[in-house]
């Protein structure tokens, strides 16, 4: 048992550590992340895979791994049920998943190098303290979205692979079976997880040549996974998810390897080339490193190609890259611990000297990004739900209106409070408009909104109002009426006409200029997730 103590503590460590970080950015939950809050709600509640109850059933979310563990904690009444420790479990669980997915992620670290080195306990700790150090990987970790459980998945597949190389039992079916059984788990968590189907057999064949144990893996990724891809398109009519349709993403392209730069850029040229150094020389000075090591090699490089591939994130402090953070943090942290084992006091100093120098830029470059993060952090859930949920139940109360719907881009937040039907503008969590935006059809977009959708309340704001052309298209100056614009007259809310009757739109304007400015001016608090204990359909501000 004392032999445990310290991988428990360097388990422990590394986590605390990303936590700490974690904790400057407060109670942030990204409204993405309120999408799948909102399924997991309906799912349990029995309404089905839909974003509110009674609407469409469209596969509106992308990770359905994470959304099971969120239905498991509202089954458990620890997520949307109310405070635990007087903070909202809406923001408590889904972070405190993230941590012990983090944990995991250095358990996996710890299970992998102990079969190379007496120093698993500092490589894990090392690894931690790179993780930490990253804000990308710690603001997606936990932002309430499902990348800590991608990086587990991942984490664990390559420590699995790492073990098998270096105690030579990769042709093991067993290993070829788990090995697929990760894959689907990273598949499942987020769609590009499906590219490390292919780990496996290419370590396989390049270190045991055996074709059964690849055949055993690929099925045993097949069978779920084709399993749930059959299950989505009887259930939504699409084999990929609605999301993806929604944001175009397309096939790699050539163009793509070109990105390959940008994580580099946001880590740093000197950090990336000393860590580059490091690793070769462990290939070099640790022969027991060499075939182990390659196992984690792989992993790696398809973390970045996916990286590459994906369509960008705008603002998203490089949202898709989880993988790719944990997998270098492994690799750096093995290398580098064992290469400072294996030299001489004099070579360990200059080595020492080289890291630490490498890392100078790196240090104040990556604490501004996480500070810049910090203070006008991404569409924060709070922010949506006070001020497209919530308000705009404050419109219709105001008019009296008892059924409707409200178009709008950000609707995490807003599904979760709004009484009005959600029409997502986006397309995310609407396979009609999912349409329309990936063949770029904004004319025919505006057709279905202005002429079949015929939303109660529009809410425009840039660039998206812009790429739309909503705000020039003559039916919005026609049909409905500005509640509140600013100068520009591209942000603001709209009514449409036939809903108002008498002094209704009086009493509209003189609401807003009461209430929207009290909400502006607490979006500060929001950004940090200060918006009560729960949030259910109805609220008002």
């Amino acid at each position: 048992m004392a032999a445990r103590w310290p991988a428990v503590a360097a388990v422990a460590g590394g986590t605390a550590l990303i936590g700490l970080h974690g904790w400057s950015y407060g109670n942030w939950i990204n409204d993405d992340a309120a999408i799948t809050f909102a399924y997991a709600r309906d799912l349990v509640d029995g309404a089905g895979p839909v974003l509110q109850p009674g609407a469409e059933p469209v596969e509106g979310f992308s990770n359905p791994a994470w959304l099971v563990l969120l239905m498991l904690g509202k089954v458990l009444r620890l997520f949307d049920t109310g405070a635990i420790f007087g903070v909202p479990d809406y923001v408590l669980f889904p972070k405190a998943l993230g941590l012990a997915c983090c944990a995991g992620v250095l358990a996996a670290c710890h299970f992998a190098v102990k079969r190379v080195t007496r120093w698993a306990w500092l490589v894990t700790l090392f690894a931690g303290g790179l993780l930490a150090a990253i804000p990308s990987f710690v603001i997606w970790s936990l932002s309430g979205l499902e990348n800590p459980l991608y990086a587990l998945a991942v984490a664990w597949l390559a420590a699995l692979l790492f073990r098998a190389v270096a105690e030579g039992r990769v042709p093991e079916v067993r290993i070829g079976l788990c090995a697929g059984l990760l894959a689907v788990l990273a598949a499942l968590t987020r769609p590009d997880g499906a590219i490390f189907v292919v780990v496996y057999p290419v370590v396989a064949l390049v270190f045991a040549r055996r074709l059964v144990p690849v055949l055993i893996s690929v099925l045993a990724f097949a069978v779920p996974y084709g399993g749930y891809l059959l299950w989505r398109h009887a259930e939504f009519g699409r084999w990929v998810p609605n999301t993806a349709v929604a944001k175009n993403q397309q096939p790699p392209s050539w163009s793509d390897a070109g990105r390959v730069v940008e994580p580099v850029e946001y880590l740093g040229w000197p950090v990336v080339l000393a860590g580059l150094a490091t690793v070769a020389l462990a290939f070099w000075l640790v022969p027991a490193l060499r075939r182990p090591l390659v196992a984690w090699l792989v992993p790696l490089v398809l973390a970045l190609a996916a990286y590459c591939v994906l369509n960008p994130e705008p603002g998203g402090e490089f949202r898709f890259a989880t993988p790719l953070w944990t997998m270098a943090a492994l690799v750096a942290a093995l290398s580098a611990v064992e290469v400072m084992r294996a030299l001489s006091v004099r070579w360990r100093a200059v080595l020492a000297v080289v890291l630490v120098a490498a890392a100078v830029p790196s240090a104040p470059a990556l604490a501004d990004s996480g500070r810049g993060f910090a203070n006008g952090p991404v569409v924060p859930l709070c922010q949506i739900a006070e001020r497209y949920g919530r308000l705009f139940n404050g419109y219709a109360d105001t008019i009296g209106l008892r059924a409707g719907s409200v178009l709008l881009p950000d609707i995490g937040g807003t599904a979760l409070t709004s009484r009005l039907r959600v029409v997502d503008s986006v397309g995310l969590a609407d396979a009609r408009i999912a349409d329309l935006v990936s063949t770029g059809d904004f004319a025919g977009l505006r057709d279905h909104l202005f002429d079949e959708v015929k939303p109660t309340f529009i809410h425009t704001h840039v660039p998206w109002s812009d790429v739309t052309g909503l705000t020039s298209d003559a039916r919005l100056a026609v049909d409905y009426a500005a509640v509140v614009l600013d100068r520009t007259g591209k942000n603001g809310d709209w009514v449409r006409l036939d809903a108002l009757d008498g002094d209704d739109l009086v009493n509209l304007r003189a609401y807003a200029r009461v209430t929207v400015p009290r909400v502006e001016t607490e979006r500060a608090a929001a950004v940090t997730g200060r918006c009560g204990d729960v949030l259910r359909p109805g609220q008002v501000p």
